[in-house]
């Protein structure tokens, strides 16, 4: 049985890595299509423009590595039926069950390589490539800490504790200096929404004034407050919460809990990052009834296509079991894994029904 796993081994690796390069390629092509839109927006020039492609490759790798699996699999699992390979395995004694059993143990060294990527690797390098771009269009200092979005703002510093999707701003902290660097006042808004020509309704402000020895406090229902920042700029300062390592999402949410503030997103986002890897061993189990199913009839060419529609699928089901979760107050957990749990089951159940026949 070792040397069976070393060859499906190196076969499965072999093809994914084919499947890498390509679909890498193709999303490199997009984000930088996407990209070129901005382009002399501020100093926002070509060279920045691919090296933000290039910075965001890692988060695309971590994207695409179930996918590519799954194709790389399926193709792999494909040449072997074509060649009759996989019959002399059968005919040999291999169940099913045990094939299952050895592409899931081939799957976790895919799985601790996803893992790396989506906790190591992918986070920095998407934020290093946000702030860069951020940097380049705004002109702005901007860095996200656990107490929320930094901004500077010629002389005044902004932090935002949180940004709802509708770009209403929540706990908003202005530290205003003069000329000399001295901290002239601090105001804080419980919220901030946005009116028009970057001009900002603050409610229940509390603003402190610093004067040479002497300190004031008043508090004000409502404050107009004029800023660089306006919906889009925002949108292009965040970093998404599926962007940031798993480590920052739990700090987040625990502060954000710890305010008594809503931490749903953070931890959904949580969740499906502990449990994406596990997508990568689904997805090889998935490959092993599809790669037999009508093996004389279907080609090699259909195998993949269906590997490129499963991949979609799953990824769409993801995303939208995400935002289910998200507008139902689902458990963290449930909204995390319901798409695996159901290509899980496809995947059970299809070998169950090989089995049979």
């Amino acid at each position: 049985m070792k040397t069976l796993r070393r060859y499906l081994a190196a076969e499965i690796i072999a093809a994914t890595g084919l499947v890498f390069v390509a679909l890498v390629a193709l999303f490199a092509f997009f984000d930088l299509v996407e990209q070129v839109k901005d382009l002399g927006r501020g100093t926002y020039s070509a060279r920045k423009i691919a090296i933000y492609v290039l910075l965001s490759v890692p988060d695309r790798i971590y994207e695409l590595f179930p996918i590519a699996v799954l194709i790389g699999t399926l193709f792999a699992l494909a040449q072997l039926v074509a060649g009759s390979e996989y019959t002399v395995m059968r005919t040999s004694g291999v169940s099913t069950v045990r094939l299952a059993s050895t592409l899931a143990s081939i799957g976790l060294i895919f799985a601790a390589v996803t893992f790396v990527f989506g906790e190591f690797i992918a986070p920095p390098a998407q934020q290093l490539a946000q702030r860069l771009r951020s940097q380049a269009i705004t002109g702005l200092m901007v860095q996200e800490f656990r107490s929320g979005l930094w901004i500077k703002d010629a002389r005044s510093f902004i932090n935002v504790i949180e940004v709802l999707p509708d770009s209403t701003l929540q706990g908003v902290r202005i530290y205003e200096f003069d000329d000399r660097y001295h901290l002239r006042s601090i105001s804080f808004a419980r919220r901030g929404s946005y009116q028009s020509d970057r001009q900002w309704l603050l409610r229940e402000v509390t603003q402190t004034h610093f004067e040479d020895m002497r300190t004031t406090v008043r508090e004000i229902p409502e404050a107009s407050w004029q800023s660089v920042l306006d919906p889009g700029l925002i949108s292009v300062l965040l970093v998404k919460p599926e962007q940031m390592s798993a480590w920052r999402l739990y700090s987040f949410a625990q502060h954000l809990k710890e305010n008594r503030q809503k931490a749903l997103r953070y931890e959904i986002a949580l969740w499906s990052k502990l449990t994406y890897p596990l997508a990568v061993l689904v997805m090889m189990v998935l490959a092993l009834p599809f790669a037999h199913f009508q093996a004389r009839q279907a080609g090699v060419g259909a195998k993949i296509f269906a590997g490129i529609m499963l991949g979609l699928a799953f990824y769409f089901l993801n995303r939208l079991f995400s935002h289910l979760g998200l507008l139902n107050d689902w458990p963290p957990f449930a909204a995390a894994f319901t798409s695996m749990a159901i290509f899980l089951s496809v995947a059970v159940v299809m070998m169950w029904w090989q089995e049979r026949r």
